[in-house]
């Protein structure tokens, strides 16, 4: 179909996390008769691959090494040659000085997204990526930033020109994501009769995501509040680098109620096993695991960090709490744990608020729009 506008997805790997979900449920939902895609992986694509439903989309892996290494630039360069795309998407500060080889490569039409913090700069602080964002800015044509905050990071603290800067929030699949109740699994009025209130988090275990903080919350709390010990149980679930430094954590604190099961197949059925969710990252862009929480009707705790309040609106659909604070995301967790009836009016409003702001269809559309539109200005449409 040569109408069709060809788009090549640049990322650094193509594995499980919230970004990668994105890209797939992207390529999945946009109109096959309209857009066809390549993803370039620096490095490696993993089974994750396999949630592609078209098998039209090519898959190439540089196995580039740590570092710059020039013979994977070219062989970059070759492959975008090529392919000869409409469209170039880099993905975070990875893969943005490959907007450069686009360039060089004769690819017209650049497009960078920013879906979150580096773990080793979660403040966006660093003096050597700014410098770096600045550097490869005139090879940039048109960004897009996943929260309104990272769109203000770049205009403000970059210098982006804010008519280059589109946001357009993550979406979730409010149809695999859905309420206990709406599967025949309603919770019961009350946690009693042995049932204990099970409440956790999702994701991929590393410093940025403050999980350590969450232990030594329950730590807190249960030392002021002993009897809630028997009352409860936490679920970590995720695998990454600080996976067994946080089972250490968890026995040397003595928090037998904690289990951490590593990486979690089947995340909407984990979800509908919680009574509410917890996210303590000490930032975040849009936290796909929060909107997969919310659609699922829980209440959330989540820190005030990031685009996060751009999800959760303190008080209606969750609680926010600041970062770093085991004694105020502590006394977040007494509450959903004391008061059923707020747990289950916050995880109701949640759930509207998802279908109402951030449904997939609603990413896609957006996504739809911007490649359309980045071609040729008249190709876009109405929702």
């Amino acid at each position: 179909m040569p109408d069709r506008i060809r788009i090549v997805h640049i990322i650094y790997r193509l594995d499980f996390g919230g970004m990668e979900n994105g890209l797939v449920n992207l390529i999945n939902g946009l109109p096959a008769d309209r857009f066809s895609h390549v993803i370039l992986c620096l490095t490696e694509a993993t089974d994750f691959r396999r949630r592609i439903r078209s098998d039209s989309v090519e898959i190439i892996e540089c196995r580039k090494p740590p570092g710059n290494h020039l013979p994977t630039y070219w062989r970059i360069f070759r492959e975008l040659r090529r392919l000869r795309p409409d469209i170039v998407h880099t993905r975070n500060l990875g893969t943005l000085d490959l907007n450069w080889v686009a360039l060089l490569a004769g690819c017209r039409h650049r497009v960078h997204g920013e879906h979150g913090w580096s773990p080793a700069d979660p403040r966006g602080v660093s003096r050597k990526h700014r410098l770096l964002r600045r550097l490869c800015d005139p090879a940039v044509g048109r960004y897009v930033a996943v929260s309104r905050d990272i769109a203000r990071w770049l205009v403000d603290v970059i210098g982006i020109a804010a008519s280059r800067v589109e946001t357009i929030h993550n979406g979730v699949q409010i149809d695999r994501f859905t309420p206990r109740d709406d599967v025949g699994g309603a919770e019961p009025e009350e946690a009693g009769n042995g049932r204990l209130l099970v409440f956790g988090t999702v994701g991929r275990q590393e410093p940025i995501k403050g999980l350590d903080v969450f232990l030594r919350a329950l730590h807190e709390l249960l030392d002021q509040r002993p009897e809630y010990r028997g009352r409860m149980k936490a679920v970590m679930a995720g695998d990454g680098p600080d996976h067994q430094a946080l089972q250490r954590l968890r026995d040397k604190l003595g928090l037998q109620m904690v289990e951490l099961p590593g990486a979690c197949t089947d995340v909407p059925g984990l979800l509908r096993e919680f009574d509410f969710f917890v996210q303590p990252s000490l930032n975040e862009g849009i936290s796909n695991t929060v909107l997969e929480a919310m659609a699922s009707g829980l209440a959330t705790i989540a820190t005030d960090v990031g685009g996060n309040p751009e999800l959760i609106r303190d008080g209606e659909e969750g609680q926010l709490v600041s970062p770093n604070d085991p004694k105020g995301l502590g006394d977040a967790i007494a509450r959903y744990l004391e008061d059923h009836e707020l747990r289950q009016r916050h995880g109701r409003a949640a759930r509207r608020r998802v279908e109402d702001k951030f449904s997939l269809p609603a990413m896609i559309h957006h996504y739809q729009n911007l490649y359309a539109g980045t071609v040729d200005a008249r190709r876009t449409v109405t929702a």
